[in-house]
């Protein structure tokens, strides 16, 4: 399947893009590439692959949720952005 200027300028139109003229060969050739790539990758054999969403076979790994105490405070909040009465201060949010 070629990209004709057209279907450029039409894609460009939909993307609110302002494309000069001599750009558009440029583009027609990046998307032609890209076009050609995904047409590779569909037609990818595929037979006798199994489905794999990750390399690691965990679900569901959750940590303990734990309390702890710092003794020291001003410790902690040395990298607070900003900081009040001992507290991290965060924007309001509504």
């Amino acid at each position: 399947m070629d990209v004709s200027k057209e279907e450029i300028k039409h894609i460009a139109k939909l993307a609110n893009l302002n494309l000069k003229e001599d750009e558009i060969d440029k583009y027609i050739l990046n998307l032609q590439d890209i076009l050609n790539f995904a047409n590779i990758v569909n037609n990818a054999p595929t037979e006798g692959v199994e489905e794999a969403i990750g390399v690691q076979n965990k679900e569901n790994v959750f940590r303990k949720d734990e309390v702890k105490k710092f003794s020291n405070r001003e410790e902690l909040l040395q990298n607070a952005p900003d900081k009040e009465n001992g507290m991290f201060k965060i924007p309001k949010v509504i």
